[in-house]
């Protein structure tokens, strides 16, 4: 283990960045800043201060997308019942079993999630009970293990077809409710111990700088450029953590266990190929017409 003062330094700078990000798209603070604080701390310790941090994050992006909370609260309310019972089984999880495999466990959820949102993964899903129960109840398992639910949360609002405004204020709904829940429960087991204090006073400042700054600079950016530079960021950064989970643990020997990160790399290098192909096709007409005319069958080119 590194000496705490790197440690600290890296967590304050990821956490700023993270911030910053957080800012700009309304959620990704946890997402960005947890694979990268795992590789120095538990996540029994990493946990605490996350989620006080995150419950006043949520607010702020709550109050900045009030207008379109009318009209998505009715899509969340199954989510938000489900959240309860998985937050409880997440939160004993978390206070019984090894530090070790639950980051595993966090590396092994997460990476998937982050290819599935990077590769641009579409299935109409319709809101209702049968579906928001379940994803509720799954997503209150992995948050209070993780701290983490902005990749599904994100999968599944795009999927349902939300404009910005109300995709924000659905995911500031449900992350409200799974961060003050969580925090709750954590209390409650005993898990706010003097070192989730220490790094919650690291934690502070960053988002205080970082929150402002990205809700400043997404005007001057392209959103979905930003956010999928972000996602590739974060995915490497996943499959590296992935990497040393697996020799810490002794599953895998190095060099052969930052084969993972090497198979992260390649596929995320591909998804941003494909994806700024797309983007110079949709901004370039010409492009586009050529485009098109390869996507149709051969007889029909020719004809």
């Amino acid at each position: 283990m590194p000496p705490l003062d790197t440690a600290v330094i890296v967590l304050a700078g990821m956490a700023l960045f993270a911030a910053f990000v957080n800012g700009a798209l309304g959620y990704g603070f946890s997402s960005l800043t947890v694979p990268v604080a795992l590789v120095f701390y538990a996540n029994r310790v990493l946990n605490p201060a996350v989620v006080v941090i995150e419950v006043f994050i949520n607010l702020y992006v709550l109050l900045m997308n009030l207008n379109g909370v009318r009209a998505v609260w009715k899509r969340v309310v199954p989510i938000l019942i489900g959240l309860l019972p998985g937050i409880a089984v997440g939160a004993s999880v978390l206070a019984s079993l090894h530090p070790g495999w639950i980051k595993l466990g966090t590396y092994t959820v997460i990476l998937p999630l982050i290819l599935l949102q990077a590769a641009g993964w579409r299935r109409p899903i319709r809101s209702t009970w049968l579906v928001g129960l379940p994803f509720g109840s799954a997503l209150g398992i992995l948050y209070s293990v993780t701290t983490i639910s902005g990749p599904p949360l994100a999968i599944l609002f795009n999927n349902q077809g939300l404009v910005k405004n109300e995709f924000r204020a659905g995911l500031a709904l449900v992350r409200v409710a799974e961060s003050s829940v969580t925090a709750l429960v954590y209390y409650h087991l005993g898990l706010f111990v003097a070192e989730s204090e220490n790094l919650l006073l690291t934690l502070i400042p960053s988002v205080v700088v970082g929150i402002p700054l990205g809700t400043y600079f997404i005007r001057r950016l392209v959103p979905e450029t930003f956010r999928r530079i972000c996602m590739s960021f974060d995915a490497w950064v996943v499959g590296f953590g992935f990497s040393r989970v697996l020799i810490d643990l002794k599953l895998m020997q190095s060099p052969w266990a930052y084969s993972v990160m090497a198979v992260t790399i390649l596929i995320d290098v591909y998804l941003l190929y494909v994806f700024f192909t797309i983007q110079q096709v949709a901004s370039n007409p010409r492009s586009r017409a050529r485009w098109l005319m390869f996507q149709r069958p051969p007889h029909a080119r020719s004809s």
